[in-house]
């Protein structure tokens, strides 16, 4: 199974910027981490089979400073002033308003990723404690994280994609995920979309900042909807139209 075709988007604007977005196909997939995966932690169990049972396009790249200037006409980044770079220090709730102004202007609609799609999309048809495999030798071809960040952000798309062509799926910022987090259970689910409340959302893989086992592909972590970290982005979703 793989990707469908890439869609390029321009938000409207005298700067025309691009927003690339890649089909990712409807399919399931094993959610978690197994108990001997190297580095796992509790919140990754139990395994448990997940179906998606709708394609949907997802962002090539982290929503990046001069896409989230081109919509808000701010920019909120510690690292600021780095157009291509991920946009950080936004909240949840900041991006919710970035995402109702984006769906007015009339290329789509869109919406955060929930964990699962977050997951699946990351995996892109993998087993492996990482897209590409699982041991972090390779990590540094994939990601910006702790030992190759030097202590920053970086521009987004300048390593190695993942099999399904998305990038810095590992690394470079944790993402905003559209779900109140909660404790895993171990029966198949159909397109979950989290706790029906709760006082965490959950932020999904790494950052410039951490180490290589939080930027496996099972890992997952919580923080409150209005937290702003200069390590904290998001990814987009469109529906397929």
């Amino acid at each position: 199974m793989s990707a469908g075709k890439e869609l390029v988007l321009t938000i409207p604007g005298p700067e025309k910027i691009p927003l690339r977005m890649k089909q990712i196909p409807a399919g399931t997939f094993v959610s978690g981490s197994s108990m001997a995966e190297k580095d796992r932690e509790d919140n990754e169990g139990p395994v448990h089979e997940v179906a998606i049972s709708r394609p949907f396009h997802m962002g090539v790249f982290e929503v990046t400073q001069a896409q989230w200037e081109a919509v808000m006409g701010t920019n909120p980044s510690r690292f600021n002033g780095k157009p291509a770079n991920p946009v950080e220090q936004v909240s949840w709730e900041d991006c919710q308003e970035f995402v109702r102004k984006l769906n007015g202007m009339g290329i789509g609609t869109f919406r955060l990723p929930t964990e699962a799609e977050w997951e699946y999309a990351c995996r892109a048809g993998t087993k492996t404690a990482y897209s590409f495999g699982d041991g972090a030798g390779k990590l540094g071809k994939y990601a910006w994280y702790r030992d190759n960040s030097g202590s920053t952000t970086h521009e987004v798309g300048t390593k190695k994609p993942n099999p399904w062509g998305l990038y810095d799926m590992h690394g470079n910022v944790w993402e905003w995920c559209s779900d109140w987090y909660a404790d895993y259970s171990m029966d198949k689910q159909t397109d979950p979309k989290g706790a029906a409340d709760g006082s965490y959302r959950v932020e999904r893989g790494s950052c410039w900042e951490f180490s290589s086992w939080h930027c496996r592909s099972a890992s997952r972590s919580r923080v409150p909807p209005s937290f702003r970290y200069s390590g904290l982005g998001f990814r987009l979703v469109r529906a397929v139209e």
